[in-house]
């Protein structure tokens, strides 16, 4: 009987583990508060991101390094820029990975997927 209840517990604990592997921490305010550092460049009013905006870009990419992380990013990436679209250009915001040396394994735009997203570079 105390055999069962310890193989109980561990499932338990296995079931708990892997649902938090698939829930991102990541919101959509860390995004837009991300994005908000880059909007000389965004609105191109400036020709190449602000160094500070290149660091929040690196910073963004490391606090995202699973599967759902990285899908959450895309999926408030497509939200802010839906949100600003005309003021914000799409295209400049798939460039900052590139300008500021952060490899990201998807290209950004609104077409992406980002269900399919994944970890794999």
């Amino acid at each position: 009987m105390a055999f069962s209840s310890k193989i109980i517990t561990c499932l338990l604990l296995l079931t708990v583990y892997m649902a938090a592997l698939t829930e991102s921490h990541i919101t959509c305010g860390i995004v837009t508060s991300t994005l908000a550092q880059c909007m000389g460049y965004l609105t191109n009013s400036y020709s190449v991101p602000s160094d500070y905006c290149c660091a929040e870009v690196k910073s963004l990419n490391q606090m995202a390094p699973t599967t759902p992380d990285r899908q959450q990013v895309c999926k408030c990436l497509k939200a802010v820029a839906k949100e600003n679209e005309g003021f914000i250009q799409i295209e400049l915001v798939g460039t900052l990975p590139t300008i500021c040396g952060v490899s990201v394994p998807y290209p950004f735009s609104f077409s992406t997927n980002c269900d399919k997203i994944s970890t794999a570079v």
